[in-house]
């Protein structure tokens, strides 16, 4: 199930600098987490839908460049939204 656009607003105001903020890698990092995380009990159900695994494990690629290039650029930030959201690394 795709990530709403309620909720996709209400990730914006709470991790971005404004409401229209939607370019910062902490937005689109925790906009992925939800797709990923709406879209991984659907994959423990349905074993066998392999184009769904594939577009998942490229979201999970996509986010991950991002977590890399906000540790190159600010290590505080990269902290605050690896622990914010819950992700290990």
């Amino acid at each position: 199930m795709p990530v709403t656009r309620e909720q996709k607003q209400e990730i914006v105001t709470k991790y971005g600098s404004g409401p229209k903020d939607t370019g910062t890698p902490e937005v689109q990092i925790a906009i992925l987490t939800a797709h990923i995380n709406s879209l991984s009990p659907h994959l423990e159900q349905a074993k066998r839908d392999h184009h769904s695994r594939l577009g998942l494990l490229r979201l999970v690629g996509k986010r991950r460049r991002l977590l890399d290039y906000l540790m190159r650029k600010d290590i505080n930030r990269y902290r605050k939204i690896i622990q914010e959201l819950d992700i290990r690394k």
